[in-house]
């Protein structure tokens, strides 16, 4: 009698991955559709949830099927489906959604970039240009807008679920002023403002980005009071004085910017500030699968790279800057805690 084994053999595990396209569509498909926020507590059919999401019902039951074998949704024995753990990150109003990433990592432009991610590994640089004739951020902005709106709540998202695991995890105990440099829309200031009613603040970023502050941050807020904001490229300038200076998920631009980055912020702070940088990492990480795909998505799209630890402790060491103790935030982020020599 043959039996079959439970544990995939190499070949089909390498079919699975050839596949790994569908698994990416059919997870946009669903964002796209809204049918995670259109399953509700209780058990519904491929139909019932066709009228809701204004499909028809034979080709949603097999996208939820296909959905179903990687732990998106479940399906019952009576072929209904029920939410899982992961379909549940869908919907838009649960914590910690995963909606946006879900749409702003399978983009229109992504399926035009990972084709070339051959090209990309022998010159080292984006394909974009050739692609498109324009950089990254200039295609985004002016040619494709939606596509730039489901980067910036990508984004927002983000930065707000870290914001709370960053301002619980960072003892600013003694510091009277915070900067957090390059940090988008503030909302891990607002967090470390929220949690320390002294500290001063100040946010500096491009000045599209922070013509539309956290809330919190803007003229009227709770925290405006406390906040200074100050538009400017990092890479150029830092033309501000803090106690601690926080710098997440930056320096992953080309390593000429990074080098620059870090030389403005160690000239700009007085000796002994503290300079707290936060990144993903490739390596030494739970989430390396994610961490090192997003690391390829760079290269492809910016020309940029996510660090190892190494990398990153050789960049700031060549900055200056004394580091000291690597703090885990959550399972994507690590906090290198670093000082300006005396």
């Amino acid at each position: 009698m043959t039996t079959v084994s439970s544990t995939p053999q190499p070949a089909m595990q390498l079919r699975e991955l050839i596949f790994g396209a569908a698994c990416a569509a059919a997870v946009r498909a669903a964002a796209r559709l809204g049918v995670a926020d259109a399953l509700g507590d209780r058990p519904a059919t491929a139909e019932e949830l066709a009228a809701t999401v204004k499909t028809e019902p034979r080709p949603l039951d097999r996208l939820l099927r296909a959905l179903s074998c990687y732990g998106i949704f479940a399906e019952t024995e009576d072929g209904k489906y029920v939410h899982t753990e992961m379909s549940r990150l869908l919907r838009e109003d649960t914590p910690n959604s995963l909606r946006y990433i879900s749409l702003w990592c399978t983009e229109p432009w992504t399926w035009d970039a990972w084709p070339r991610l051959d090209d990309a590994v022998r010159s080292g640089r984006s394909v974009f240009p050739d692609l498109y004739g324009k950089g990254f951020f200039d295609y985004l902005h002016q040619d494709a807008r939606e596509s730039a709106e489901v980067f910036d709540r990508a984004m927002t998202t983000s930065s707000k679920q870290s914001a709370q695991d960053i301002a619980g995890l960072l003892d600013l105990t003694g510091a009277s002023s915070v900067a957090d440099i390059g940090g988008g829309q503030g909302h891990v200031l607002a967090s470390l403002l929220e949690k320390h009613p002294t500290l001063q603040g100040t946010l500096l970023d491009l000045p599209t980005v922070v013509a539309n502050p956290d809330p919190r941050l803007r003229d009227g807020g709770a925290l405006a009071s406390r906040v200074r904001i100050v538009p400017g490229d990092c890479r150029d300038d830092i033309p501000v004085q803090a106690d601690v200076y926080i710098i997440k998920n930056i320096l992953e631009w080309d390593d000429e910017s990074t080098r620059r980055t870090l030389a403005n912020v160690v000239r700009a702070a007085r000796p002994g500030a503290r300079v707290v940088i936060i990144e993903n990492l490739v390596d030494d990480s739970p989430s390396m699968k994610f961490t090192t795909a997003m690391d390829l998505l760079l290269l492809l799209n910016v020309g940029g790279a996510k660090h190892t630890k190494a990398s990153l402790v050789s960049r700031m060491a060549e900055a200056g800057l004394k580091v000291g103790e690597i703090l885990v935030v959550n399972p994507y982020l690590h906090a290198f805690e670093c000082t300006v020599p005396e």
